[in-house]
């Protein structure tokens, strides 16, 4: 578990990522003494998710721990703010309106199920993010925030699969690999950038 000042750190790293892409020096910077916590140096999946006046605005991660959470912050930053392509990148004229949110992930694990009613029983919405995977190698995942959107079971499934290119009832069916992961989120308040 990371406490609430790395966290902090997490996000002011982000966001100085972000700036210092767009040429600005960064507003809250942080040291290498804070980023070389070692709590941090962990390989863990990580999202990085950037809302303005509270829309979507970019959210890039990974669901496996293939570098540090420190480097994992670095890099979806920049993907979050210029990469997302449901997005334009993001300017400068923005930053003041965007709100940053760090998600670090626990190890997904699969989850084991043997029809449709018994998986609706075992996912614990706004604990659990979900992965689906189906034939083909078709997936997608939620975050746990996103249950604040789709709070009914069937319905954060139905649009989980649609995410992943697949019918919107094709959770029911039994054949897909469903997993679940947890996060420790940290964001920005709207009073000034302080993680919560």
């Amino acid at each position: 578990m990371l406490t609430p000042r790395q966290g902090q750190i997490l996000v002011r790293l982000a966001r100085q990522q972000i700036e210092r892409h767009l040429g600005l020096a960064p507003s809250r910077p942080v040291t290498d003494d804070d980023l070389g916590q070692p709590e941090l140096q962990r390989e863990r999946g990580v999202f990085v998710t950037l809302h303005k006046r509270e829309a979507l605005r970019g959210c890039i991660g990974s669901l496996s721990g293939v570098e540090s959470i420190v480097a994992g912050v670095r890099r979806h930053a920049l993907n979050a703010a210029f990469h997302d392509g449901r997005f334009q990148p993001v300017t400068a004229a923005e930053l003041d309106a965007l709100e940053v949110e760090v998600s670090v992930l626990t190890v997904p694990r699969p989850l084991a199920y043997e029809n449709a009613d018994q998986l609706l029983r075992l996912l614990k919405p706004e604990i659990d993010g979900v992965i689906v995977e189906g034939p083909g190698g078709a997936g997608a995942t939620f975050l746990p925030q996103v249950w604040h959107q789709l709070p009914g079971p069937e319905q954060f499934l139905g649009h989980l699969c649609r995410k992943a290119g697949m019918a919107e009832g094709a959770w029911g069916s039994g054949r897909l690999v469903i997993s679940t992961y947890q996060v420790q989120s940290f964001a920005e308040s709207r009073s000034g950038g302080q993680a919560t």
